[in-house]
């Protein structure tokens, strides 16, 4: 067989591999008022520093996957294929480029400032010009970064790798935040949880992120990727940027939202729709309480007060996609006279703080005012 006809064989293998999935998940979650949320993973590596995909992998794998924005966020110090693949930092994203606006994926640069702790890995989103990032001196490349108009975030705090016994806040931490070198943290990467970096975020008031971190091909066979869930007032890339410096994320994993309660709140209540008629319960009647759950997201929720005058579900699982049934009941001649039924419970999968779940009230309209 001569070379030409292994190199066409070589060249139909490789672009079978490589062409985009025919279809597209659809992620079906909530919009809040004035915002759009917007399914993205931040956290991305291709051959151009230590992962195994060619750049439009990514981005063909993030539009298979329901994904309005990524980031190749390539190590600027570790290139362990760099004498196969020689090219400058900024090389992934302008590979990435054409197709990802062929595929309205919007796709920020970046890249990852990779030194040992402390700092840390601290992934650059938005900057200019990433060459510009290697510098001998961890500060001066941070402040290049800043300089460039990068938003900074911390990734995995509490890898092992960096952090094996426990997962610490440096006193250089302080001085990144301290000069505006620091803006976000990973609480979520690849499959880790690191609960302290969600009580940072909250008390540092850092954007919080939930990233895949991938090297090699992305494998979802069910469920989803780790995601950052950002409440934009743009499916724009400027509109991206202004939610991130805004601290409007939320955390995205395993079917688990973690945030603040002032997102969290309207983001669950935008996912459910119930009957709006009155229910006209009185002492001693049963009353079904259809509600639909139109989110990806399986709400788990607990009863954390009794109703007034009414009986309700302990606990209850309003699953995705589905409509689910329970009944209350009256318990009182107090129920009534009552205009509105609140019902009070934890959202056990929803989360705040470390072991701090999102509280929210179930309000049903009982006698016409």
């Amino acid at each position: 067989m001569n070379h030409k006809r292994i190199l066409s064989l070589f060249l139909i293998y490789f672009f079978s591999l490589s062409g985009y999935a025919q279809s597209r998940k659809i992620i079906s979650l909530p919009d809040i008022e004035g915002y759009k949320t917007l399914k993205c993973d931040f956290h991305l590596h291709t051959v151009f520093s230590d992962g195994t995909v060619w750049p439009t992998v990514r981005v063909e794998e993030a539009w298979g996957e329901g994904l309005d924005a990524i980031a190749i966020t390539d190590h600027i110090e570790y290139r362990p294929h760099s004498k196969d693949v020689v090219a400058d930092h900024n090389r992934s994203f302008e590979i990435a480029s054409p197709l990802a606006r062929e595929l309205d994926i919007l796709l920020v640069r970046g890249a990852e400032i990779t030194r040992n702790m402390p700092p840390g890995h601290i992934n650059a989103l938005f900057i200019k010009n990433a060459n510009l990032l290697d510098r001998e001196d961890v500060m001066d490349a941070l402040k290049e970064a800043r300089d460039q108009g990068a938003f900074l975030v911390w990734n995995h705090p509490g890898w092992k790798a960096q952090q094996p016994d426990s997962t610490v806040w440096f006193e250089e931490h302080s001085q990144l935040l301290a000069n505006n070198l620091l803006q976000g943290i990973e609480v979520y990467n690849s499959n880790k949880y690191y609960p302290e970096a969600l009580a940072w975020a909250n008390e540092k008031k850092l954007a919080m992120f939930a990233n895949s971190d991938v090297h090699g091909p992305m494998n979802v066979c069910e469920g989803h990727r780790p995601m950052t869930l950002v409440f934009a007032k743009s499916r724009t890339e400027g509109g991206i940027k202004e939610a991130l410096f805004a601290r409007r994320t939320v955390v995205y994993f395993d079917n688990t939202l973690m945030g603040k309660s002032s997102l969290l709140e309207p983001f669950f209540h935008a996912s459910l729709k119930y009957d709006k008629a009155a229910l006209k319960m009185a002492n001693g009647v049963n009353k079904p309480v259809k509600i639909t759950n139109q989110s990806d997201i399986g709400y788990e929720l607990e009863l954390v007060q009794p109703g007034v005058g009414v009986d309700a579900p302990e606990s209850i699982v309003l699953k995705a996609h589905h409509v689910t049934v329970f009944n209350l009941g009256g318990n009182s001649d107090e129920i009534a006279g009552m205009k509105e039924i609140n019902l009070y419970y934890a959202v056990k999968n929803v989360f705040t703080a470390p072991g701090e779940n999102l509280l929210v009230t179930l309000s049903f309209l009982n006698r016409q005012p």
